[in-house]
């Protein structure tokens, strides 16, 4: 292309090419700032090693702990690495300084990596007194052993207390929540006492509840707090007295609210038109309650059920506060007379070994119950 007399084109280019020719200047300076960033960052990890390694053979080093800023300063490294790359790439920069963005984005990820080492093994190292102190509290295999039969004896009765507390609250849920969906005005009074019900013992605290059942109920005359008054016998080597009789009875005012409700939410996902058609065919009310709507409903609350188990498993240590024998309290009678918490985490341990296999179940049952949806949809 020629050019004219007055020069036009020439005064174009010229700040074109000056334009283009600074920006990869600027690009190449900024490529060369996060490598030697990254370096650095690189460099100050290893000589904060080096440094503890002497600190670890006898010398006196104060300051070594001041290297653990290699992780923030790693992670700027990695930002300003990242933003020099995207730079470098979009205007499709030399490949030197491409190569050059790239290799500082790498040591940056590998600064990262070696502080994070760094900092974790010098927190163990600086604190590896505490940890010893810690692992003889809780950890503690003498103290876990010895008490481990009398903890295991405790948590039988944690055991029966769920499996009877498990079968009332099934049965009594099931009578409030069909309280609640019976029909009519001549029912009001029963619906309003079964939101009343599951109002007040979703909101009470649990241990509130039991404290007020185990310990209210025998001040009463109640008739029936009166004739298990002098209950005392043992099954399995489990005694069955009126502490057991009224943890259960606690536990299944508590669980059974929130269990009516998942079986309320149950009954309400199952449609309408199964209702309707089974009046259709001539069934009354409670034969379409029983035999329609309530077995749909029962199988999609099983994954929610299962839930309100776990933690009515957990709460059975609740009863600790009524004086039961049970593992919590056993666990924590030696505990205190021995000044170790090993005995505490021997019964956690128990409790694990029945609620995270419940738990894979849940997890199970919820997965079977997706894929199910999906193959009908």
């Amino acid at each position: 292309m020629t050019t004219g007399v007055d020069g036009g084109p020439g005064r174009e280019a010229g700040p074109l090419n000056h334009g283009i020719k600074e920006r990869s200047n600027q690009d190449r300076a900024r490529s060369l700032r996060a490598h030697g960033l990254s370096i650095s960052v690189v460099a100050l990890v290893v000589l904060g090693t080096i440094f503890s390694i002497f600190a670890a053979l006898g010398s006196e080093f104060n300051f070594i702990g001041w290297f653990c800023l290699a992780l923030p300063l790693g992670m700027l490294a990695l930002i300003y690495a990242r933003r020099a790359e995207e730079r470098v790439v979009d205007v499709d920069g030399p490949a030197a300084d491409e190569q050059r963005s790239r290799q500082a984005r790498r040591l940056a990820v590998t600064g990262i990596t070696l502080a994070s080492i760094y900092t974790f093994v010098l927190l163990v190292w600086s604190s590896w007194s505490g940890f010893v102190d810690v692992a003889n509290t809780f950890f503690s295999w003498e103290n876990i052993s010895s008490s481990f039969p009398l903890v295991l004896e405790g948590f039988k009765l944690n055991i029966a207390v769920f499996i009877v507390a498990e079968f009332c609250v099934l049965i009594w849920a099931l009578v409030i929540v069909v309280m609640r969906q019976l029909p009519g005005r001549a029912a009001a009074p029963l619906r309003w006492l079964a939101i009343i019900y599951v109002d007040v013992f979703r909101g009470l605290p649990a241990i509130v509840t039991i404290y007020l059942v185990v310990f209210g109920l025998p001040l009463t005359d109640l008739p029936i707090i009166s004739d298990i008054e002098n209950v005392n016998f043992v099954v399995w080597g489990i005694q069955i007295d009126q502490l057991f009789i009224l943890g259960v009875i606690a536990l299944t005012l508590v669980y059974g609210a929130y269990v009516a409700e998942v079986y309320r939410s149950g009954i309400e996902s199952v449609h309408w038109s199964q209702s309707a058609a089974a009046r259709g065919l001539g069934l009354s009310e409670g034969q379409t309650l029983r035999h329609v709507v309530m077995p749909q409903a029962v199988r999609r609350v099983i994954p929610p059920l299962m839930n309100d188990f776990i933690g009515l498993q957990k709460d059975t240590a609740l009863l600790n506060v009524a004086g039961v024998l049970e593992g919590f309290n056993v666990a924590r009678i030696y505990a205190g007379n021995n000044f170790n918490l090993s005995s505490v985490m021997g019964l956690g341990i128990c409790f694990l070994v029945i609620t995270i296999p419940m738990t894979r179940l849940t997890d199970y049952l919820v997965k079977r119950d997706q894929n199910r949806m999906q193959a009908n949809s």
